[in-house]
Formats: C-alpha cells, structure tokens, sequence
C-alpha cells in the first residue's frame, strides 16, 4: 500500500510542476527588440527620451495622472499591457500611480543614478523605461506605489 501511494504522491508532484512550468510560459512577455534607429523612427522625441534614454516626464496633475476611467495601460513603444485601472490611485505626486502591475509585465533594476539607491521599473516585452517603483503605496493594498511616467504608457478603455 504504501509504494502505491508513493507513486501516487510523485505522479502528483510531476504533473504540478509541469502544470506550473506551462503557467510561466504563458506569463512569460514575448521580447521586442529593436535598434535605437528603429525606435527612434517609431516614437516621438519625448517617448524616445523617457522609454529608450531613461528620462523622466515632468510632474503634472493633468493627463493620465488624474485619469480613472475602466481600462488598461499599455506600453507607448510595444503595446504591452502593464496596469488594469482598478490597480491606480491618486498619489498627488504628479505622476500616475498603481499600487501592483500586471503579473509578469514588469521587470525591476536596481537604479543608482543621481545620488539616489531607487527601483527602476521596465517594460518586461522591450525593455523601455516606465519610472521607478516606492513603498509609500496604500497600506491597505500592496503598500508598493508604480511611478509611472505618462508618455510611457496609453491607455485603452475597457470594452464593457
């Protein structure tokens, strides 16, 4: 008795993992890769400089900052969906603000730049630069606060 419920706990075992292996292939973002030629004929000056040269939008309560419509925010360079509507919230920092991305969306780095330790958040498709991520988030979510700059990402409204 117990060899068959030996085998039956290691078949178990092997069909969760090959059942998990296939979840993250689905999670996994298809990479878009690109020249900076090519990148710079597809996007505006403003997009090239913050998604491709990891510059920053300036802070405004216009926009996207102060937007809440039902939707998805999307990539500006590939199209990628990254953040679900329900997921922003009004920061009042001047840029717009989710509290979680899309699960496997989102890739983190360590950013050292201007004299600051920070987490620089980049689309996982093709790599642009999105903004940098806190935890000065609401505490009743994540606690995690997405700083996203606006030409970064478009918005596409919810069909239903």
């Amino acid at each position: 008795m117990n060899r068959y419920y030996l085998i039956f706990i290691l078949s178990l075992l092997i069909s969760t993992n090959s059942f998990s292996q296939e979840k993250n292939k689905k999670n996994m973002m298809k990479k878009v890769t690109k020249t900076e030629q090519e990148w710079k004929e597809q996007l505006t000056p403003q997009e090239y400089f913050v998604l491709r040269e990891k510059g920053t939008d300036r802070p405004s309560e216009g926009g996207l900052t102060s937007h809440f419509e039902k939707g998805t925010y999307h990539c500006a360079a590939c199209n990628a969906q990254l953040f679900e509507s329900n997921s922003k919230f009004e920061s009042h920092c001047g840029w717009p603000s989710f509290d979680d991305a899309i699960k496997g969306t989102v890739n983190y780095v360590s950013d050292k730049s201007h004299g600051m330790i920070r987490t620089e958040i980049i689309c996982a498709s093709c790599d642009g630069h999105l903004g940098h991520i806190f935890d000065d988030g609401p505490k009743e979510t994540t606690g995690q606060r997405y700083c996203v700059n606006t030409t970064s990402i478009k918005f596409v409204k919810a069909t239903n």
